[in-house]
């Protein structure tokens, strides 16, 4: 049994049973992908994939278990990776970010610019999902790090920092009825079309919750998880929006108005979260302090200690 097995094995899985895409995500023929697989599967004595004409169409049950059992092996290989080369070569490697558009678009430019410059041998990669997606990469060791509002702490083993609290703005086309208002309130807003964030989103769910909590029902026309696509309809006339005050850009949005909602919904906390019992190299915890300050090495070393002990228990 090696490595490159396990690895196999869990791409497949990933790859959403293809054993064409696998082989893609590989770089490896096809042939040998099967070959592999089929090589495994004699040696452990039970199939992993369940098989109908050939084709894969999921896991059996010890096949479950196998892979969760590859994933671990994997990221432990992995880990030994990572410690050999932070005393080889510091400063060189990949770091990848898994986080939502927002946060890509508006909160990591200027930090990605400070990151490379820092360190130009490092190779940076932003990985933008729906908050379960950035979740899960982070869970698999697809990524190294997720940014974001929502996290599953302990469902998906990871270890979460608090890093700030996001308030909810409203948008507007130039010279809309509601820039005309004295004081914002919901049931001004329910009168128009609203545009937001689509269902996965936590910001989603705490404006239908306020809206419900005044017994309203907001009209809510379309909805996208990238705050740039939300500006541009709104930007066409076709509804107000609702979005996270990072998501503004006086600079460049101006064609838009924006109105200070920050009383009328519960803000967002953003979090950092890293994988329970992954080893960060140098440069990662550095990210982490650019992005949030109050986040040094020996905060993150003790946060992630004090989780790996909880789970022990």
């Amino acid at each position: 049994m090696r490595l490159e097995q396990l690895r196999i094995i869990v791409t497949i899985v990933r790859s959403g049973l293809s054993v064409s895409r696998a082989a893609e995500a590989l770089n490896m023929p096809q042939p040998a992908v099967s070959r592999q697989l089929r090589s495994l599967e004699r040696e452990l004595g039970v199939d992993v994939f369940a098989r109908k004409q050939k084709r894969l169409r999921g896991l059996t049950r010890p096949g479950q278990a196998i892979v969760d059992v590859a994933l671990r092996m994997l990221q432990d290989a992995d880990t030994l990776t990572k410690i050999s080369r932070d005393f080889v070569d510091e400063d060189s490697g990949t770091l990848t970010v898994a986080t939502t558009h927002t946060q890509a678009r508006y909160a990591l430019p200027s930090i990605a610019e400070e990151f490379l410059q820092r360190y130009p041998k490092v190779r940076l990669m932003l990985r933008q999902g729906t908050p379960a997606e950035v979740n899960q990469l982070v869970s698999s060791g697809e990524a190294d790090l997720c940014i974001g509002s929502e996290f599953s702490e302990e469902e998906l083993g990871l270890v979460l920092f608090e890093c700030y609290s996001m308030n909810r703005i409203v948008l507007t086309p130039r010279n809309h009825p509601l820039l005309k208002v004295r004081k914002l309130t919901l049931e001004k807003l329910a009168r128009y079309p609203i545009i937001t964030y689509d269902a996965p989103f936590i910001g989603r769910s705490r404006i239908v919750k306020a809206f419900a909590a005044r017994g309203l029902s907001p009209d809510i026309v379309l909805s996208s998880i990238d705050s740039d696509v939300i500006k541009a309809y709104v930007e066409r006339g076709m509804g107000i929006a609702i979005v996270a005050t990072l998501a503004y850009d006086t600079s460049r949005d101006t064609r838009l108005r924006a109105m200070d909602a920050s009383h009328l919904f519960e803000p967002n906390i953003i979090y950092l979260g890293v994988r329970r019992n992954d080893y960060l190299r140098a440069y990662v915890y550095d990210f982490i302090r650019m992005f949030a300050s109050h986040l040094d090495r020996k905060t993150v070393e003790v946060g992630m200690q004090a989780a790996a002990q909880t789970g022990k228990r």
